[in-house]
């Protein structure tokens, strides 16, 4: 069964931090994801302000380096927490992306364009499965995410394999870890 659960974090009790993900309209294909927590998305100027001392004299960095780079200023996309994790039925997805308003009005983009939640991300031992967003600011000023705004929304879709598919890895962790 498909569903969307609140993660254990958020929960005291009989009191939920966060609400689960909803479908705006009757025709709505996504549902809506709020944030779970206030925070902070650093304007890209700043990010390349002081990726500059690193990567100026050297360009193109093959992506090896770059990971080092990223590591050493810890710079990356802010993740924005949701407080959810989503089951799903063998066979489907959960993709996320930005709501189609949020780059127009308020310059804010996901990082890797579309995220793909896969079904073993649910409840996996490192974050319990807690669906973030990866984002990044491209306006000139910082911008504040105040808990419950919404961030983004999720589709979930049927995904197929080849006949002759022979995947046996098991997922290591939560965030990325698949790549691991």
């Amino acid at each position: 069964m498909n569903k969307f659960e609140v993660v254990s974090k958020y929960i005291d009790g009989d009191k939920v931090a966060v609400n689960l993900p909803v479908r705006a309209t009757a025709h709505s294909a996504g549902y809506d994801f709020a944030a779970a927590q206030t925070m902070v998305i650093p304007s890209y100027k700043h990010l390349m302000e002081v990726l500059s001392d690193y990567v100026a004299p050297k360009m193109p960095y093959p992506l090896k380096d770059l990971k080092e780079i990223v590591k050493t200023t810890k710079l990356q996309p802010t993740l924005i927490p949701t407080g959810i994790k989503c089951q799903l039925d063998e066979g489907y997805y959960l993709e996320i992306s930005v709501r189609s308003s949020t780059p127009l009005n308020n310059w804010i983009i996901l990082a890797n364009g579309v995220g793909i939640i896969d079904g073993d991300y649910y409840n996996n031992e490192s974050n319990e499965g807690e669906i973030f967003f990866q984002v990044i600011n491209l306006s000139p000023a910082d911008i504040v995410i105040e808990a419950g705004d919404k961030i983004g929304q999720g589709i979930i879709k049927k995904y197929e394999v080849v006949d002759d598919d022979n995947a046996t890895g098991e997922r290591t962790g939560g965030f990325g870890s698949t790549n691991a």
